[in-house]
């Protein structure tokens, strides 16, 4: 079972990348938020694996930027309708910790927002993890986390930034990349308007 890989970096397409590892590349599946992450082609990455093994496509490897994102991804599988492209779907919008969060509110709009997660699964989502360490050092529980203010979900600038892209008519998958990229740039603490401009340039690359 691979549980890291340390690599170059060859390829980055819409779902996975290449890793070249002495020579054996590596094909890993990754969400867009860890896509976009990646350092350019050529240059060193480390990426947390899951190894998933199935009859029908034999070993599939997922990749994660750090172990807590990694840990969460499994267990949003041992949920019962929760898939890998699901988990990696709830990944993409809410990091481990913010997952906790969601968890703790009991916010399931939060988690609705990822790509293949219906109304009823992220309910399940968000009542199965209630009370489990979805990151390291960190437990989905109440009294860890405030409600929101006036008892709405968080809207974040990045979730707000990806819904105005996809209204322009840009992929979901693409929308999340070109954000976290944006991201990336400008920090975290960066505004919907200014993500916005810094993605729209990165799609015009």
């Amino acid at each position: 079972m691979i549980g890291r890989l340390r690599g170059v970096v060859a390829e980055v397409g819409e779902e996975d990348a290449l890793i070249d590892v002495g020579g054996v590349g590596y094909v890993v599946r990754c969400g867009a938020r860890t896509l976009g992450r990646l350092p350019a082609a050529g240059d060193e990455a480390v990426l947390h694996v899951e190894t998933h093994w199935t009859e029908a496509a034999g070993p599939r490897l997922y990749g994660f930027n750090t172990r807590e994102e990694r840990r969460a991804f499994v267990m949003l599988q041992a949920i019962q309708g929760v898939g890998p492209k699901a988990a990696l779907g709830v990944l993409d919008v809410l990091s481990p910790q913010e997952l906790a969060g969601a968890v703790a509110r009991q916010d399931k709009a939060a988690v609705g927002r990822a790509s293949g997660v219906g109304p009823k699964l992220a309910l399940r989502i968000v009542t199965e993890l209630r009370d489990k360490p979805i990151a390291e050092g960190l437990v989905a529980s109440a009294a860890h986390a405030p409600p929101p203010a006036g008892g709405a979900p968080i809207v974040t600038p990045a979730g707000d930034a990806i819904a105005a892209l996809m209204g322009l008519g840009v992929a979901e998958a693409a929308a999340r990349r070109v954000v976290d990229q944006a991201m990336i740039r400008l920090g975290e603490g960066a505004a919907e308007a200014a993500l916005i401009k810094a993605a729209l340039q990165e799609l015009g690359r």
